[in-house]
């Protein structure tokens, strides 16, 4: 057996199932369910925040969530895969034009909202 038969097989039965985890876009409101350990102790703390950015694929797969505590931007990046996110879910869609929306981190107020995404409003095909 080769190397990377071996590697495929390890990062296989790493990978969560296809239907645990919804489908996510740059621009959603997302919740982020995240284990903490304190001491013996474990508990899940809600990570509510708008979808930045997402990169990699397969096991490495990473969202940027971003959310505003106390006037102050704060940023995590979190592994889709890792064992400690329990579950992430979609509160709201909004209708973006990018890839990554770093530009949020300059805007305040008013500029920082996103246009809510009206279903069925473009044509796809």
């Amino acid at each position: 057996m080769n190397r990377s038969k071996i590697l495929e097989d390890v990062v296989a039965s790493l990978v969560k199932p296809e239907g645990t985890m919804p489908q996510l876009k740059v621009g959603d409101t997302v919740d982020v369910h995240y284990k903490i350990i304190e001491g013996d102790k474990e508990r899940v703390q809600v990570f509510q925040g708008v979808l930045i950015a997402q990169k990699g694929r397969g096991i490495n797969k990473m969202i940027t969530v971003r959310r505003i505590v106390a006037n102050e931007g704060v940023e995590r990046i979190f592994p889709l895969n890792s064992p400690r996110v329990e579950k992430v879910e979609v509160l709201r869609r909004a209708e973006v034009r990018r890839a990554k929306l770093y530009y949020l981190r300059d805007r305040q107020g008013k500029s920082r909202r996103l246009r809510e995404d009206r279903e069925g409003s473009k044509a796809k095909g």
